[in-house]
């Protein structure tokens, strides 16, 4: 008897089907077939012995399992279920009559209890793309797809379990929303949006306006940034502070970076789709790899560019990161997304995300801070000058922090805090999404040198002014796009501020021109394209 089972797999960050067929006919031995890893292969004693387990037993035929199409690698331990499902089935053993209808995926133990496996959410879209009637999961895979409500999915904790679904009409009590309040997260949260406790608020920095300033931009545009200053000055605090002025992510973005995580197997413990902006702060030591994206064959896993996505990706001390890994990251800054090619495989994933790098001046530190510093100007030039002149062109806001007096240290003044500020940046970014709306872009830096032209106009005063900046700095046209992206951002935080202030008046209904003052204040931000270090 031929049993057909719905399974997946996923690549990059969506899922193809795959079929489970199990035949079962005169003979001995069970063959299993379908480009299959170790990891595939393998399942065949973990599932005879969780069926014995869990008190069916295996026939003493001839077993055929095709894992089709017959063309693609699987790997994984995902396949269990629906194998042990098609044994049972096959053998008569039970009737399922559903069996045809769900999307089935699950790792077994020997006991027959079920484990979570990686990419639900993937799986689940597919399940409902190609009009099934649900999907059966393990507990905690089965939660982070909670978010689609108009969906049948199960969430099953053994073999047992799986096999009443597909058997009853009434298993209502499995359903996903019906255990969220089972384990550990209990409040129903992801625990990627819970704000970490070293998060720092803008209000416990001490001075750097400037800086804070920049971070500001930054945040509102998704811009770039890096800052440079001598230990101490408050580069981490500022990095740590920047996820307390990010608005939540919405539905689209939310789906897009949940995805990423359920793939790369770092969403098991979440309930529904991730709100809170990804930070990720990788050590510079990162191998390439690590950062960018790899793995074997088809099983290649996103890097943290990718776990970035649509949030921060911090790199403290860049400068001491290895010059190869480093220079792999202009791509992904670039085009917002990254391919990982293989001999048999190509996968592409986004990768649109902040970069808030940090930076001591030279070996010592103290650069620019009085006579401290012991490097001489060769040790200072070559530590510098790691960073490239093509990976410094694609950083839009460029800081220098210095020490912090000592009268502010010993009396702080009152500095705004970080909910202030995020209350700017959230009606900043609202205005940018109305402003691309339909065009695939959510904020100014994403924007093409076509929708500059189209969305950035400059008037006679504007044009002049760009065209000394540019000839005084020797900005590239690269330098240029991205002066006039700060600049516009600079105009909408323009605007905010005056909605924030409106207490009652008519505010402004939206952003206004680019001014002179805002060109001069983002081309401001571009000290290292002018000095001479």
């Amino acid at each position: 008897m031929l049993i057909n089972i719905h399974a997946a797999k996923c690549i990059g960050i969506d899922a193809v089907p795959v079929t489970v067929e199990v035949d079962i006919s005169r003979g001995l031995g069970i063959h299993l077939v379908g480009l299959a890893d170790v990891a595939v292969k393998e399942s065949l004693l973990r599932t005879v012995t969780a069926l014995q387990s869990s008190g069916f037993h295996v026939p003493g035929k001839k077993i055929v399992i095709n894992l089709a199409p017959a063309d693609m690698h699987k790997s994984g331990s995902g396949y269990d279920l629906p194998i042990a499902l098609g044994i049972i089935a096959a053998s008569g053993q039970r009737v399922m009559p559903m069996l045809g209808g769900y999307l089935v995926m699950g790792e077994l133990g020997l006991d027959g209890s079920l484990r979570d496996i990686p990419g639900a959410i993937p799986m689940v879209e597919l399940a409902v793309k190609t009009g099934l009637k649900g999907c059966i999961l393990p507990l905690r895979s089965a939660r982070e797809a909670s978010d689609y409500k108009d969906f049948g999915i199960y969430a099953a904790d053994t073999l047992e379990d799986a096999v009443r679904i597909l058997s009853e009409d009434d298993a209502d009590d499995l359903l996903v929303w019906n255990r969220l309040g089972e384990e550990s997260c209990r409040d129903g949260d992801n625990p990627c949006d819970r704000l970490s406790s070293d998060m720092m608020d803008f209000s416990e920095i001490v001075g750097q306006e400037q800086a804070k300033r920049g971070m500001e931009i930054a945040a509102a545009g998704g811009h770039n940034i890096i800052m440079i200053g001598s230990p101490g000055s408050g580069k981490s605090s500022l990095a740590k502070a920047l996820p307390g002025i990010l608005p939540p992510m919405d539905v689209e973005e939310s789906l897009v970076t949940s995805k990423i995580y359920s793939v790369a197997g770092a969403g098991r413990q979440g309930t529904g789709l991730m709100r809170r902006r990804p930070f990720r702060a990788p050590h510079y030591s990162a191998s390439l790899v690590s950062l960018i994206g790899g793995g074997s064959g088809q099983n290649i896993l996103p890097g943290e560019v990718s776990l970035a996505h649509n949030g921060v990706l911090f790199i403290d001390e860049i400068a001491q990161m290895p010059k190869s890994v480093l220079e792999a990251l202009r791509a992904p800054l670039e085009d917002r997304k990254v391919t990982v090619s293989r001999l048999k495989a190509k996968v592409e994933y986004p990768a649109s995300f902040m970069l808030v790098a940090a930076s001591n001046p030279c070996p010592c530190g103290y650069y620019g801070e009085g006579d401290r510093c012991r490097c001489t100007v060769g040790q200072q030039l070559s530590y510098m000058g790691r960073l490239s002149g093509p990976m410094m062109d694609r950083i839009d806001v460029q800081l220098w922090l210095r020490c912090v007096p000592a009268g502010k240290l010993v009396n702080p003044p009152e500095a705004e805090s970080s909910a202030k500020v995020a209350e700017r940046v959230i009606l900043a970014r609202r205005a940018q999404k109305e402003r691309f709306a339909g065009s695939g872009i959510n904020v100014n830096a994403e924007m093409t040198g076509k929708q500059i032209r189209q969305l950035c106009p400059l008037d006679g005063p504007c044009r002049s002014l760009m065209e000394k900046i540019t000839g005084r700095m020797g900005l590239s046209a690269r330098a240029f796009t991205r002066v006039v992206k700060l600049a516009r951002t600079i105009a909408d935080l323009q605007w905010a501020a005056e909605v924030q202030r409106a207490e009652g008046r008519h505010p402004p209904d939206r952003p206004g021109p680019i001014l002179p003052r805002h060109l001069a204040e983002a081309a401001g931000f571009r000290f290292l394209d002018k000095m001479d270090y």
